[in-house]
């Protein structure tokens, strides 16, 4: 499990595919100096609610990851995921959709 630490307060477990995604489009939002919204499902151990936190370009994230390679990236789960970070509700974890073919993935370096 890879860990999104926000504002070195609020840490959070994913596993590091679905870190490396939320990565990518945040990075690409950040790069262009949005702010938006990052939601997702708590887990149903910690009370099976919800969290948003407000991603800001001034607030510090560190993304550490469990294994030592970076996972393949599905350019398409990145497309629907920065669908989401575009809406006013901001970025949602949606499920990884198919990849249609080998050339929709590439390594995240």
């Amino acid at each position: 499990m890879g860990k999104l630490t926000y504002d070195s307060t609020v840490v959070v477990d994913f596993d590091d595919r679905t870190l490396a995604h939320i990565q990518q489009v945040m990075a690409a939002k950040l790069r262009r100096g949005e702010a938006f919204f990052f939601s997702w499902k708590d887990d149903p151990a910690s009370g099976d609610g919800r969290t948003t936190l407000w991603i800001h370009p001034t607030i510090s994230l560190v993304f550490t990851f469990h294994g030592g390679r970076p996972p393949l990236i599905n350019r398409a789960w990145i497309e629907a995921l920065m669908l989401t970070a575009n809406t006013p509700q901001g970025l949602q974890l949606v499920p990884e959709p198919e990849r249609k073919t080998p050339e929709d993935q590439s390594s995240s370096k």
